[in-house]
């Protein structure tokens, strides 16, 4: 039996990603009085660079996964750990909101020092292409 093959899956993904969006965006409005837009924003795409499956929650998988992009492999355990402290509903995964309370540093934890460090160690970007011609009045 050959299984439906749906070629719309783009079109769905792109759909779940629009939703997660204005999810955040409402979340992310609860603190718009304390953050300015800039930051807001910042926290948002990061949040959704992280949240892998696009559920609106970093899971152990998801943080495991950023653990290891950024040289910073943990066990099971110290995962688990690092939700607990950041985690305000109990189940297990960051959310949004607690995402931001973290970053804001409403709530202190070691993920959000190594967040932190993250963001510093990103190297800034480089001009591209071929450098400027410089004149003998530019030397020093």
């Amino acid at each position: 039996m050959a299984s439906k093959v749906d070629y719309q899956a783009g079109k769905k993904h792109g759909l779940q990603l629009k939703n997660q969006e204005s999810e955040l965006d409402s979340i992310a409005a609860e603190f718009a009085g304390e953050l300015d837009e800039a930051t807001l924003s910042k926290y948002k795409t990061q949040f959704m660079s992280y949240d892998i499956n696009n559920s609106g929650d970093i899971d152990h998988y998801e943080l495991q996964l950023l653990m290891e992009k950024i040289n910073q492999p943990k066990t099971y355990l110290e995962l688990k750990k690092m939700i607990e402290q950041v985690d305000s509903t109990g189940k297990g995964a960051i959310n949004f909101r607690d995402f931001i309370k973290m970053m804001t540093g409403k709530t202190s934890s070691i993920l959000q020092k190594i967040l932190m460090f993250e963001e510093m160690g990103k190297k800034s970007e480089q001009p591209k292409g071929i450098p400027q011609k410089k004149s003998i009045s530019d030397l020093p």
